[in-house]
């Protein structure tokens, strides 16, 4: 592992000097002796980075946490001698005058110097195992597929299924079951610990990290909305939430609309909408079950319509009426006792007192006129 500590006191504060890197795989380590600093009631305390050659941005925030964490117990923990890649990560962060990273260090008159054995630290539970980049090595090391490789594995990913677990509990409030997304970095672990090459110069932890947030993400974005709603209702989705809360409490039932409405101060339409809308915002596939699929296993897909010829005709009826109105009153009558009337020509010539020859002339005139004109 590419990191040591080793820490000294003077007076009441105390120093504690880092070298190597801080990523993370090793920041748990340096949380923890901050922490068993803390519990001594050691809260002054500076961090001597001049060794430190890499920090990353997990690594600043766990130490801004720190660092507010000492303010709220009365001390102060400062970050200071950053040079090189470790400066200009805290410069690109825009901490580095608020750790006080351009301040030099005193190591005068510093009594009990040790450098903490980091072996027996035991980082907590959620936290990537530092030794599983050894056990992962003599695992690679195996014959592959046999029943020592096949335990040796399966101890590894136990060992690290509360970190990768941790990792699946930050996305707990984005509106997935925990039990999916713990599903999914377990997974993700899995993957991890087969994919993992020590000989990159890593440890685990920094590549098992983005390995198991990475495939999260990817789950969330395949399983977006494909229908956004509008920000005001998302809003209100969000404002009814609390509100469906607070009101269950108060009320001692669930909530209705009218109620949700009333305590926010919206229509009840509104609410509504948003209830409406919060149901219809990913559409079903096609190939879901449709309507009586209990007894034809029937898919929405079967549902839908073909194109009706019938509706091409609706433009030629609306404008039939125009052009019959212009016909001869004799043409008028033959067409209606025709198709209306579902006279035969015969019975159209002695209605009319014509011949059968004549009506069919008049007929075919009739319907070649009506021809042109509905199709200029």
């Amino acid at each position: 592992m590419d990191l040591t500590i080793t820490v000294s006191s003077q007076r009441d504060e105390d120093l504690v000097e880092v070298a190597g890197s801080v990523d993370y795989a090793t920041v748990p380590y340096v949380r923890q002796v901050l922490f068993e600093l803390f519990d001594a009631g050691r809260c002054r305390i500076v961090v001597d980075a001049s060794q430190l050659r890499v920090i990353d941005a997990a690594s600043i925030r766990n130490l801004l946490w720190l660092r507010e964490r000492a303010g709220q117990l009365g001390g102060e923990l400062r970050l200071v001698g950053a040079t090189g890649a470790a400066l200009t990560a805290l410069e690109i962060t825009g901490v580095a005058k608020q750790f006080g990273a351009y301040d030099r260090v005193c190591r005068s008159e510093r009594a009990d110097r040790r450098v903490v054995d980091l072996g027996s630290l035991r980082p907590g539970p959620d936290q990537w195992p530092i030794e599983v980049t050894g056990l992962l090595d003599r695992l690679h090391a195996m014959p592959a597929g046999g029943p020592d490789h096949g335990r040796a594995r399966g101890s590894i990913i136990e060992l690290c299924l509360p970190a990768a677990h941790r990792l699946a509990r930050r996305y707990a409030g984005a509106g997935e079951h925990l039990d999916e997304l713990t599903q999914i970095a377990s997974l993700a672990l899995v993957k991890a610990v087969d994919g993992f090459d020590s000989s990159r110069g890593v440890e685990f932890g920094a590549y098992a990290t983005p390995t198991v947030v990475g495939d999260l993400k990817r789950f969330f974005r395949d399983q977006t909305p494909g229908i956004r709603m509008p920000r005001r209702l998302q809003e209100l989705r969000l404002a009814a939430g609390l509100a469906r809360d607070d009101l269950t409490q108060r009320l001692g039932r669930s909530p209705t609309a009218a109620d949700v409405a009333a305590d926010l101060g919206v229509g009840e339409e509104e609410v509504v909408e948003m209830l409406g809308a919060t149901f219809a915002d990913r559409p079903l596939s096609l190939n879901a079950p449709g309507p009586g699929s209990d007894f034809d296993n029937a898919t929405l897909i079967d549902a839908l319509g073909g194109d009706d010829p019938a509706f091409g005709l609706v433009e030629y009826r609306s404008s039939i009426a125009v052009v019959m109105a212009e016909l001869p009153e004799r043409a008028r009558r033959i067409i209606g006792l025709r198709f209306y009337g579902n006279l035969t020509q015969a019975e159209i010539a002695r209605e009319l007192g014509l011949s059968q020859m004549q009506v069919s002339r008049l007929l075919q005139q009739t319907l070649d006129l009506l021809r042109r004109r509905l199709t200029e």
